[in-house]
């Protein structure tokens, strides 16, 4: 829902809050009786500097949702997936993303301390430090350096994983190469000096070869679940470090407009 009083931001809308805690508990003994182990809640900010993006009170009101789930699930038996996630959205160059995914990480540990909240028992999905889909470009060594830096910054040792948002890229940009080439720099730049590991959580952009591979027909599963073991390969190096650029095939900028619309 929409936060009354707030500047409409990039995505065309004003900032938003999420509902749903009231019957959150219920809900997760109803997930745990089920199988579910792990629950994922998703908070969306976006920037924009001109309009001094996200607000005080969006960090605020996300860091606190994200904090009282958190605290349902575990006392419920789940795994929290916690998302604050800044939408790559707008013209900001990465600078400026860095400092607001620095200041939203800050708060939103704090409030996981505030509610008592066990670190060992939860994982973090956040964004990584990206320019804006409209923004200057900045290099797989500038992503991974600023993102490492900022998490290092603001993310505990106790927090055991770290699964980015794959991320949206520009229209011209390859989603699923550049997103694994960020995360293999990232653990190639900084190997040894992390003190949590670094994943996906896995996204739209290390999806969508596999799903425009199979588009639902039954005659394209065995190449869609060859396209799809192929990417996951490619990100289980990227865990090491050790992508090699260009060895996984994937849509081009030139088979977007093949992609699926909306989320998937």
């Amino acid at each position: 829902k929409g936060i009354w009083g707030t500047p409409k931001g990039p995505l065309g809308h004003p900032e938003v809050a999420t509902v749903g805690l009231d019957d959150l508990q219920q809900r997760c003994q109803q997930a745990y009786e089920q199988g579910a182990r792990f629950a994922k809640w998703r908070n969306v900010l976006q920037l924009d500097p001109a309009k001094r993006m996200p607000t005080e009170l969006a960090i605020a009101d996300t860091v606190h949702t994200l904090a009282r789930y958190a605290s349902i699930s575990q006392s419920e038996g789940l795994v929290p997936i916690v998302e604050p996630e800044i939408v790559p959205n707008g013209d900001h160059d990465i600078y400026y993303c860095a400092q607001m995914t620095e200041k939203v990480l800050a708060a939103q540990f704090k409030a996981l301390a505030d509610h008592h909240i066990y670190l060992e028992g939860a994982v973090l999905k956040p964004n990584m430090v990206k320019n804006g889909l409209g923004g200057p470009k900045a290099s797989a060594e500038t992503i991974a350096a600023l993102t490492c830096q900022t998490l290092l910054r603001t993310v505990p040792p106790a927090m055991p994983g770290i699964f980015f948002l794959s991320g949206e890229s520009a229209r011209n940009e390859d989603n699923e190469e550049e997103a694994t080439i960020n995360l293999s720099t990232m653990n190639s730049l900084f190997a040894g000096k992390l003190p949590w590991h670094l994943s996906f959580s896995y996204g739209k952009a290390l999806q969508r070869t596999c799903i425009v591979t199979w588009l639902g027909k039954a005659e394209n599963k065995d190449a869609a679940q060859k396209a799809l073991k192929a990417r996951a390969k490619a990100n289980s190096d990227a865990c090491f470090g050790k992508y090699k650029a260009g060895s996984c095939r994937s849509l081009g900028p030139d088979d977007a407009s093949s992609v699926p619309a909306g989320p998937y």
